[in-house]
């Protein structure tokens, strides 16, 4: 049986097993919070750098606060050395962010001890993420797509664009309109929201059939990955 009281120890004078269990609980629980993100992911790919970096995050994070402990000028030393490191990747997702701070978290609080502050701390963040994931609130009223396509000016045409659409659409909205050429072609962009098992390849066929529909382009309206 394992002797929970080896584990009281205080960040100035961890034991052996206290320090171990910290880098070990660290492990479990980045990688909880990395298996958290995949199932909860709503784009087309995801970075597996970014997947070890949930995981190693918090394991240097408590090694970073094992080397400190409660001594002042270490935690300035490594303020000093941190500062030299230059990180070229952007986070351009919030909630790529805000998984990073996570795994933080989860390492500084295994680092100085604070084990049931590290376990209960992601249970209470898998569950808000959770929540958050299946919950029509975390979306919102989204469209699933944007049509843009080519006609030319005539009101008739876009009385066909529009059957098509309400056809395979629940909803659609015209969100822009301009002139292109000389003024005898316009460009559409719709946001659309498909019907239940709606075939966007047929879609796509029916639309450019249309006479004189030129450039038709339905991209997703799915977390956009850049390329």
């Amino acid at each position: 049986m394992l002797d929970y009281s080896v584990l009281s120890s205080t960040v100035a004078n961890p034991t052996f097993f206290s320090v171990f269990y910290a880098f070990l609980l660290s492990f479990i629980l980045g990688s909880a919070i990395a298996i958290l993100y995949i199932k909860t992911f709503n784009g087309l790919s995801y970075s597996r750098n970014f997947l070890q970096c949930l995981v190693l995050c918090p394991i240097l994070t408590a090694i970073a606060m094992q080397a400190i402990g409660d001594n002042i000028a270490r935690g300035i030393g490594m303020i000093g050395t941190i500062s030299l490191l230059r990180f070229r990747t952007n986070i351009k997702d919030p909630r790529d962010m805000f998984f990073i701070f996570a795994s933080l978290a989860i390492g500084l609080a295994s680092g100085v001890h604070a084990y049931s502050t590290a376990a209960l701390g992601t249970v209470c963040f898998g569950i808000a993420v959770v929540v958050l994931a299946k919950t029509p609130f975390a979306y919102g009223p989204q469209f699933d797509g944007l049509l843009r396509l080519n006609l030319r000016t005539n009101d008739q045409q876009q009385g066909i664009l529009e059957k098509v659409l309400s056809t395979y659409c629940k909803e659609f909205s015209l969100i822009s309109l301009r002139e292109m050429g000389q003024g005898d072609v316009l460009d559409y962009a719709y946001h659309l929201k498909f019907r239940k098992d709606a075939e966007k390849e047929k879609l796509i066929s029916e639309i450019k059939q249309i006479p004189n529909a030129k450039s038709v382009n339905l991209m997703m309206q799915e977390s956009i990955v850049e390329i």
